[in-house]
C-alpha cells in the first residue's frame, strides 16, 4: 500500500476558485429544479420530440454516401484503428513506455516527478515566444502586446497532431483556461486593476498553436517558430454558427449576432478526424458582471441557472469593455458557452462558435465515428448537479486533404441532434444510502437514455424537442432545456472520452461535496455517495448513434484503505490512491490514463494508468505528479512519450508574488509559470515514428493521435 498524507477537505485553494470558476462551489447550487426520472414525466412533447430527431437522422444516414472513419488532414489521422490489446500492458509497438513502471508514491515536491528510470522537461512555459518576433518573456515588464504573442496563461487541452512534410515535427495546440492575476502581475489591487493588467488577461487566454520538433538526443520537443504559429485571444474574430443566431445573440457592436470576439475559459476539447481542434468554453459566466441593475425575473432566472452574477464582477472587466457589463449588453453573454472549432493548418481562418452543441459549460468536446460514419460529439457540463450531453451529426466528412475539405468538414456540426442524458441504476433503492458501499450484485451499474432537445437539418431549420421552449432558446439557455427533460443530474461531468479501440465511453465526475446536503438530490447508483470529495469514472456502452446505454462505475475514487472507495473489483490493497478525476485519454493500445484535479487526499495532483478489462480491471497506477499548487491537465500518452500541461503552479492562499510557494519550473527564486511537459523512458532513441500512434485521448485529458508507425 502506498503512504497516503493527512487527508484534507481539498487540495483546490480559494484563489484557483476564485480565479478558475468564479467561486461557483461557494455559491448556491445553479440547479434547483427537481427533475423526475424521464420515464416519469408525462409529456407528450417528448414522446413526439423523440420520434422527430429519430426520423431526421435516419433519412440524412440513408440519404448520403458513408465515407471511412479516417480523413487525413496535415497528418495521417486515425481516431479508430489504433488496435493493441486492453491488458494493462504495454503502451505501444514501441513498448518504451509501459505500465510495467513502478508508481510514483503520493507526494508534495514542487516538481515534476516520473517513476524510475524516467525522464521529464518542459517543453514551453507562460510567456514563451509563439510567433515569430515574439519578445522573450520579462515578469517585470509585461505587455498586452507582448501577451498576444507569447505562451497563454493556465494551459489545459493540449492536441499534437504530426506534420506529414516534416520529419519528427509536430503541430501543437493547447487551450489557456484562465488567468489568475494576483499571480502575474506585482502589486495586483483587485479592487482596481489597470487597463493593462485587463488587456494582458485577455491576451493571456484564448488558444497557442506552435509547432514542435523532437530532439536527438532524448524524449525532448522544442518550439519552433513555424508558419502555423499562432495565438488566439479573447480578441480574436470568431464566427458564431446555428440556432442560437439571431434576437438573444444580437450586441449593439454585431447586429448580425453571428460575429464574435474571443473566447474565454477553454477548458477541455477535443480533435476531430478532418485535422481541426476541438475546444470548450467552460466558467464563461465569471467574465461579466454590472454596475448596473438587471431587473427582469425571466432573465433573473437564467444568468442564475448559469451561475452570473448581477453584480460586480471579481474581475471587473465590464469597467473597460461594456461587452461584459450585463445591463449594457444583456446578449454579449449568450455569445459564449460553445465548443469552438479551430483549423491550425490555416493560421488566417476564422474559428467557428458551433451553437447546434448547445450552450453550458463545456468541459470538452470528443469525437466518435460509427461504422456507417456518423459523427457523435460528448461534452460535458462541469456544474453540480449538471448533465451529460452528445451531439449526433447528420453530415458526412468531406475526402481530401486541403483547407476545402477542411472548411467542408467544419460544417459537420452545425446539422444534426443534440441529446442530454438519463442514468437508472439495476440496484433496490434502499442498497444505495449514500455510503457508497457496493450494492448486492457488486457493481454500481445499470442503462441509461439519450433525451432529444434540438434537431438541425441541413438547411440549417432547427427543430425543438423541448415543451415551451424554441429551438433558438434551446441552444442558448440548453440548461434550462435539460432540465425540462428530466436529465439526471451528475457530479461535476468533467472530460468524456470514447476508447478508440472498444467504442466505450469513459465520462470522469470530479466531486460534489452537496450531494445529499442541505436538501440537495441525494445519492444513486451513478452517484452514489453523499458529501463526494473524491469523484468516480463512469464507463458507458452506448448507443452511439442511438437513444441506448448501458453504464457502470469503473472507479469510485478515493482513499483504497476507506470502505466507500471502488476499483473495478480490483484488490484495493495493490492500487494508487486517486481523488477528484478530471481528464481521461487512451494510449495506442486503448489504455486509460485518469489525470487528477484537487486531489482531496492531500498530495499533489497526476496522472495514472487504468486497466479497463481482463483481470486487472481496476487497477489504477500513479504515473507522473505535477509540481505544488498545480493540476494535471490536457494529458497524451503515446508509445513511448506522454505530455500534460501544468496549470496554476504554486496558487496559494497563503502565497504571493513576494513570497512564492513554487518556483517551478525555473528554480531559484523565480516565479512559477504554468507550462508544458513531455515524459519519457530513459534510453529513448528517437527517429521516425517515434511518436508512435499516439493517444486519442481528448479534453483537459487532451486530443492527440497520429499514426506515425508503419
Amino acid at each position: 500500500m502506498l503512504p497516503l498524507l493527512t487527508p484534507g477537505i481539498s487540495n483546490r485553494q480559494h484563489i484557483t476558485c476564485v480565479y478558475r470558476c468564479g467561486d461557483q462551489c461557494a455559491a448556491p447550487v445553479p440547479n434547483t429544479t427537481t427533475n423526475p426520472y424521464f420515464g416519469d414525466i408525462a409529456t407528450e412533447i417528448s414522446r413526439r420530440g423523440a420520434l422527430r430527431a429519430a426520423g431526421v437522422v435516419a433519412l440524412a444516414v440513408g440519404a448520403t454516401q458513408v465515407l471511412p472513419r479516417t480523413a487525413a488532414a496535415q497528418g495521417s489521422l486515425d481516431p479508430s484503428g489504433l488496435g493493441g490489446s486492453l491488458d494493462g500492458g504495454s503502451l505501444g509497438p514501441h513498448g518504451t513506455l509501459d505500465t510495467g513502471f513502478e508508481p510514483v508514491a503520493p507526494n508534495t515536491a514542487d516538481a515534476v516527478t516520473v517513476p524510475a528510470g524516467h525522464s521529464s522537461d518542459v517543453v514551453i512555459r507562460w510567456g514563451d515566444p509563439v510567433v515569430p518576433g515574439a519578445p522573450e518573456f520579462d515578469f517585470e515588464n509585461q505587455s498586452a502586446a507582448a501577451q498576444a504573442q507569447q505562451y497563454g496563461f493556465n494551459c489545459d487541452l493540449a492536441v499534437l497532431f504530426p506534420m506529414d512534410d516534416r520529419d519528427e515535427r509536430f503541430l501543437l495546440t493547447v487551450n489557456h483556461e484562465y488567468s489568475t492575476e494576483p499571480m502575474m502581475f506585482r502589486g495586483y489591487d483587485e479592487e482596481n486593476p489597470t487597463r493593462e493588467q485587463v488587456e494582458i488577461a485577455w491576451a493571456a487566454h484564448g488558444l497557442s498553436v506552435v509547432e514542435l520538433a523532437s530532439r536527438t538526443t532524448d524524449g525532448g520537443l522544442d518550439p519552433v517558430m513555424g508558419s502555423y504559429n499562432r495565438r488566439i485571444t479573447a480578441l480574436t474574430p470568431f464566427e458564431l454558427r446555428g440556432p442560437a443566431v439571431g434576437r438573444l445573440t444580437r450586441t449593439t457592436a454585431d447586429p448580425t449576432g453571428a460575429r464574435v470576439l474571443g473566447t474565454l475559459n477553454n477548458c477541455a476539447g477535443g480533435h476531430t478526424p478532418w485535422g481541426t481542434v476541438l475546444s470548450g468554453e467552460e466558467n464563461f459566466n465569471q467574465y461579466f458582471g454590472t454596475p448596473g441593475e438587471v431587473t427582469d425575473p425571466a432573465r433573473l432566472e437564467q444568468l442564475d441557472r448559469y451561475g452570473i452574477t448581477a453584480d460586480t464582477s471579481d474581475r471587473r472587466w465590464e469597467e473597460f469593455d461594456s461587452r461584459f457589463d450585463l445591463a449594457a449588453e444583456p446578449n454579449e453573454v449568450h455569445r459564449f458557452g460553445y465548443i469552438v472549432e479551430v483549423d491550425p493548418w490555416d493560421p488566417d481562418s476564422t474559428p467557428v462558435k458551433h451553437s447546434a452543441l448547445g450552450r453550458f459549460k463545456h468541459e470538452g468536446g470528443t469525437v466518435h465515428v460509427t461504422d456507417d460514419g456518423t459523427v457523435v460529439i460528448y461534452s460535458g457540463d462541469d456544474e453540480r448537479f449538471d448533465y451529460l450531453y452528445k451531439f449526433v451529426s447528420s453530415r458526412r466528412m468531406a475526402p481530401g486533404r486541403g483547407a476545402t475539405a477542411r472548411a467542408e468538414n467544419m460544417r459537420i456540426l452545425d446539422e444534426g441532434t443534440l441529446y442530454v442524458a438519463t442514468f437508472t441504476g439495476n440496484s433496490p433503492a434502499g442498497e444505495i444510502d449514500g455510503s457508497g458501499a457496493v450494492p448486492s450484485d457488486g457493481a454500481f451499474d445499470g442503462t441509461g437514455s439519450w433525451i432529444p432537445l434540438l434537431t438541425v437539418d441541413a438547411a440549417g431549420n432547427a427543430v425543438s424537442h423541448v415543451d415551451g421552449m424554441s429551438p433558438e432558446e434551446v441552444s442558448v439557455f440548453t440548461r434550462l432545456a435539460g432540465d425540462r427533460v428530466g436529465a439526471t443530474k451528475m457530479d461535476r461531468p468533467e472530460d468524456v472520452e470514447p476508447s478508440p479501440t472498444t467504442g466505450k465511453v469513459y465520462m470522469a465526475l470530479t466531486n460534489n461535496t452537496d450531494r445529499g446536503v442541505d436538501g440537495n438530490p441525494a445519492a444513486d447508483e451513478a452517484n452514489p455517495r453523499h458529501t463526494n470529495k473524491h469523484g468516480q469514472v463512469v464507463e458507458i456502452t452506448d448507443d452511439h448513434a442511438g437513444t441506448s446505454f448501458g453504464w457502470n462505475l469503473l472507479l469510485v475514487c478515493g482513499d483504497p484503505e476507506e470502505a466507500d472507495s471502488y476499483f473495478g473489483g480490483f484488490d484495493k490493497s495493490k492500487v494508487s490512491p486517486i481523488s477528484c478525476p478530471d481528464n481521461v485519454a487512451f494510449d495506442p493500445s486503448g489504455g486509460l490514463w485518469v489525470s487528477t484535479d484537487g486531489n482531496s487526499l492531500g498530495f499533489n495532483d497526476g496522472l495514472y494508468s487504468v486497466s479497463v478489462s481482463g483481470p486487472n480491471r481496476g487497477e489504477t497506477k500513479l504515473f507522473l505528479t505535477v509540481p505544488v499548487g498545480a493540476e494535471t491537465c490536457g494529458p497524451l500518452v503515446f508509445a513511448d512519450r506522454a505530455l500534460v500541461n501544468v496549470q496554476h503552479p504554486g496558487e496559494s492562499d497563503t502565497a504571493s508574488i513576494e513570497n512564492p510557494a513554487s518556483h517551478w519550473p525555473d528554480g531559484g527564486s523565480s516565479q512559477p509559470r504554468p507550462s508544458t511537459v513531455v515524459a519519457w523512458k530513459d534510453g529513448f532513441t528517437g527517429g521516425a515514428g517515434s511518436t508512435g500512434a499516439g493517444s486519442t485521448g481528448a479534453g483537459s485529458a487532451g486530443g492527440a493521435f497520429g499514426s506515425l508507425v508503419p
